[in-house]
């Protein structure tokens, strides 16, 4: 448990100046990041995968969030159910593989056997007094929301998950993930503290200098921009983009899709924020040439230009949900100066590879900008190091996403240490 005494970490958030990236330590300390994994990860709902990772019973994905290991799985009745991947005899790991397929959950040291429910059914030569029902699984809070699975450690999971849910259903429903199929994923080790990762993602600032391929399906004007340094011609392509946003809203939402920007970053426990961005060029996808990569579109969508339904979450998520395929992206972090970026491209459960998408084609945005936010998230975190480094301000017109990210941060870190 955390000391409650006074300790360096809460000098460190008392003196935390809004509007300026965080002390060095906050990116660099070992015994910090142990303070954010019991406390961010350990106590909010984590972002772990989707409906498609698992989507016949029996189904099971296993991952680590810190020092906890999970199973996430399919029970006979549908149900997606998750638990501490310790079986409850010697503590030996159930689920080895990330993905595979179970009748029942056996452990392969001496063979405690489980049910997709969690229950013990079968260990041997444990006498007459043994009770089976006081050795299941130990459960962890999990829940579905239209087809994103998030978990939570705590006993006492934060209770407005479902106020986001209940805002995000309408928003989500209409790509119909739990319909969809997991296309092609990757996993990169990022050479961060998982802020900075987190941080990167929250701007666009350095997209044009960084990020030729994500730039292409993407508004210049639609991430931020100081309206004081515009000349006349950006002053009035910054208008232009305004008036297509709002009539794309009004258009959008009179076909059944939900678009009107809600933000909760930092004013909720499980913060969040989304919206219905149009997009550059033929305005279908997030692909080289601006076009659809998949045929065949998600859900009940009947037109590729519905443009890009954008949804972030508090601490360690991001996605972008298209007419023909979306992208979903976690943050778990592996120590103070490391993190695992893990992301899914999903499309239509009856897409066929080679007919009606290209993996190549597919992923090529993403892959690409994934690769160079690494690299960029390794340079931040190498001048965190340094002696010189001081919490710099951020853009008031383009960072102000990732300011509300660290308000929301050290809020819930104080709260928990009692500041």
């Amino acid at each position: 448990m955390l000391d409650t005494t006074d300790t360096p970490l809460k000098a460190l958030l008392r003196r935390r100046k809004p509007g300026y990236s965080l002390e060095a330590p906050f990116y660099t300390s070992p015994e910090i990041f142990d303070a954010d994994m019991e406390v961010i990860f350990g106590r909010h709902w984590i972002f772990v995968g989707v409906d498609p990772d698992i989507p016949e019973p029996g189904d099971a994905m296993s991952l680590d969030i810190g020092k906890n290991a999970i199973i996430v799985v399919r029970d006979d009745d549908n149900e997606v159910r998750a638990f501490h991947n310790v079986c409850r005899h010697r503590g030996a790991r159930l689920v080895l593989d990330y993905k595979t397929t179970v009748g029942n959950l056996v452990c392969r040291y001496h063979s405690w056997t489980y049910g997709l429910d969690g229950k013990l059914l079968f260990a041997e030569h444990m006498g007459e007094g043994f009770n089976a029902a006081c050795h299941g699984l130990k459960p962890v809070h999990v829940r579905s929301l239209e087809g994103l699975i998030f978990v939570c450690l705590s006993d006492d999971p934060p209770a407005d998950f479902d106020v986001m849910a209940a805002k995000m259903a309408p928003y989500l429903a209409p790509h119909d993930l739990k319909n969809a199929k997991v296309a092609f994923e990757k996993d990169i080790i990022e050479p961060g503290n998982w802020k900075l990762t987190m941080e990167n993602n929250r701007e666009c600032y350095h997209c044009a200098g960084n990020h030729p391929e994500l730039t292409v399906p993407l508004f210049a004007y639609g991430f931020g921009f100081a309206p004081e340094e515009l000349d006349e011609h950006e002053r009035a392509e910054a208008e232009s983009y305004d008036k297509l946003l709002k009539a794309s809203h009004r258009e959008w939402e009179s076909c059944g899709f939900p678009s009107e920007m809600i933000e909760h970053l930092d004013d909720m426990v499980t913060g969040f924020r989304t919206e219905r961005l149009p997009l550059a060029g033929d305005g279908e996808s997030h692909t080289s040439d601006t076009r659809a990569a998949c045929r065949k579109l998600l859900g009940r969508i009947n037109d590729p230009k519905h443009g890009a339904l954008h949804f972030w979450t508090q601490p360690n998520s991001w996605h972008h949900f298209m007419s023909d395929h979306a992208v979903v992206f976690s943050v778990l972090p592996l120590d103070a100066e490391r993190s695992l970026l893990r992301t899914k491209w999903l499309v239509h459960k009856d897409a066929v590879e080679g007919v009606d998408y290209d993996v190549e084609n597919l992923v090529a945005v993403w892959d690409a900008t994934n690769d160079q936010d690494s690299t960029l998230v390794g340079y931040c975190q190498e001048g965190a190091r340094s002696p010189a480094y001081e919490p710099g301000p951020y853009s008031p017109h383009t960072e102000m996403l990732v300011d509300k990210f660290c308000n929301w941060y050290v809020g819930r870190m104080a709260e928990h240490l009692g500041r």
